[in-house]
């Protein structure tokens, strides 16, 4: 672990947080000290979700270190059964107090409390987010889940099926999970439950009920469904159902484990995709160079997308939860790419730049690099901001989900005919760049100096206002070739004439 300025994901202790939080009537006592408390700002912020998160902090201070802590911590978790009345209460230690070994498990197992209490051993210096909530999300399942239950005979019911993986925070979950529960109708499939987001302790227990379970987000479901299939032996639907062909496949497997029949659903899906992909439109994205990065369900079948869907050719794919490094390895070998692992966003940065990409797919931090970039882009993963929780119904997932990536990989493209447009009425009072900047926002202008300085090379306003002809996507390059050939003439001034012969020299 080292200190960096922006990280993808958070300790351990934030993925209990989110699984807690997408819950009912779960609570966790956290033993942290001041500083460790900021499951407000995630959610309610964030997330922008109407109560608090179910969690609670022993808050110690520094003076504290030098009395007994292990009591601070059995004072909170009592008063949070008495406040909150939990149906199973979670304990765990933050980063922080971890360092202490006060061991909330064992405290918390000589209360005597009158709800299950589920300790979590979440080792914040070698684990992440993700793992936090994946073992957070196992430790439920299994302190819960009732090994008596199975499902009742088939016949005269629907076949059942458990949704596992979504959480708070997560990307879309709440859109994705609507759109697989009308998928899964539409097959005459029933949800049998939802877990974690929006389950109770008493669905947990219920779990073992359902004929199969589906891993809708394996970063966070893969241990839980493996324990259900081990210890129910229930069947597991592990497809990830983003982008056309991807649902496809998950309603054929999903109709073959529960015995029904895929054709009519496939026959109405109603997406645009395939459609606009035989259109004539589809042919201005052809070869687009996309970079996608993220976490590694959401990296792995966007990149699939791009490339086998909307005929980009993905030149970089990486994701920065090396758990499922493996995966990530296989999808980039599928496209010719050696992955790029990684949870250092300079990392990052250093390889998009470096490949010069038309459009970056990512998440909130790629937004920011390709901005600086001055690169289209496009938020595919988490970690995001507020503004990637829509208020309208967005899913990644399923057929409508496979409409709002066209749209969001699409969109931040200028195609075809607006291009042209663009550049047939380039001096047109209303579309010159002098009436405002677009969406990208043009450079700004340097001054021209009387003599060639010796720092950084400056642009006559002439050499801009020809650099801004170019199309947004290749402007980058054309500005770095530009300036790397002056810069070996040893020229501090880039005339309309050192573009020229920039671009003559680099089309040999």
């Amino acid at each position: 672990m080292r200190l960096t300025a922006w990280t993808y994901e958070g300790p351990p202790h934030v993925g209990a947080m989110r699984v807690a939080t997408g819950m009912q009537g779960i609570h966790y006592v956290l033993h942290a000290p001041q500083g460790d408390t900021y499951a407000d700002l995630l959610f309610t912020m964030i997330e922008r979700r109407d109560h608090r998160p179910p969690v609670s902090w022993t808050t110690f201070e520094a003076r504290d270190l030098g009395a007994d802590t292990a009591n601070l911590f059995k004072a909170a978790a009592r008063e949070a059964v008495e406040r909150f009345r939990p149906d199973a209460l979670l304990v765990g230690a933050s980063c922080t107090a971890e360092l202490l070994q006060d061991d909330p498990g064992g405290l918390a197992a000589t209360l005597g409390l009158s709800v299950p209490v589920i300790p979590l051993e979440l080792p914040s210096y070698s684990r992440r987010e993700n793992w936090g909530a994946a073992e957070t999300f196992h430790a439920l399942v299994r302190a819960l889940a009732d090994r008596d239950r199975r499902p009742p005979p088939r016949a005269g019911r629907r076949p059942r099926a458990n949704l596992l993986g979504p959480t708070a925070l997560g990307f879309r979950h709440r859109d994705d999970v609507a759109e697989i529960r009308g998928l899964l109708d539409a097959l005459g499939v029933e949800v049998h439950v939802v877990a974690p987001l929006g389950a109770t302790a008493a669905d947990l227990v219920r779990l073992g009920e359902a004929d199969f379970s589906i891993a809708l987000y394996p970063e966070i479901a893969d241990t839980a469904a493996r324990f259900l299939e081990r210890s129910f032996g229930q069947p597991v639907v592990r497809t990830v159902p983003i982008g056309f062909a991807a649902t496809v496949a998950f309603v054929k497997e999903v109709a073959a484990v529960a015995g029904v029949d895929p054709a009519p659903v496939l026959k109405r899906h109603g997406s645009r995709l395939p459609w606009w992909s035989r259109s004539v439109d589809s042919t201005y994205l052809t070869g687009k160079r996309a970079f996608v990065f993220g976490d590694a369900t959401h990296a792995i079948a966007v990149a699939r997308v791009a490339a086998h869907e909307l005929g980009f050719e993905v030149v970089g794919l990486g994701c920065y939860n090396r758990e499922f490094a493996r995966e990530v390895r296989a999808a980039a070998a599928e496209l010719g790419l050696e992955a790029l692992i990684t949870d250092d966003y300079l990392e990052v940065e250093e390889r998009i730049a470096a490949l010069e990409p038309e459009i970056v797919l990512g998440t909130q931090m790629e937004r920011m690099i390709a901005k600086r970039l001055r690169l289209a882009s496009a938020v595919i993963s988490a970690p995001v901001h507020v503004q990637d929780f829509p208020a309208r119904f967005s899913p990644v997932m399923g057929f409508e989900g496979a409409n709002v990536l066209f749209d969001t990989l699409v969109h931040p493209l200028v195609m075809g005919l607006e291009e042209h447009l663009l550049t047939m009425f380039r001096e047109d009072f209303e579309f010159a760049d002098a009436a405002g900047p677009s969406h990208l926002g043009p450079p700004p202008v340097a001054p021209v100096p009387e003599a060639p300085p010796a720092g950084p090379i400056v642009w006559t306003p002439e050499a801009e206002a020809e650099l801004k002809k170019i199309p947004f996507f290749v402007r980058g390059k054309a500005r770095r070739n530009t300036e790397a050939y002056a810069s070996e003439r040893k020229l501090g001034l880039v005339t309309l004439e050192t573009l020229y012969d920039a671009k003559s020299h680099f089309a040999r």
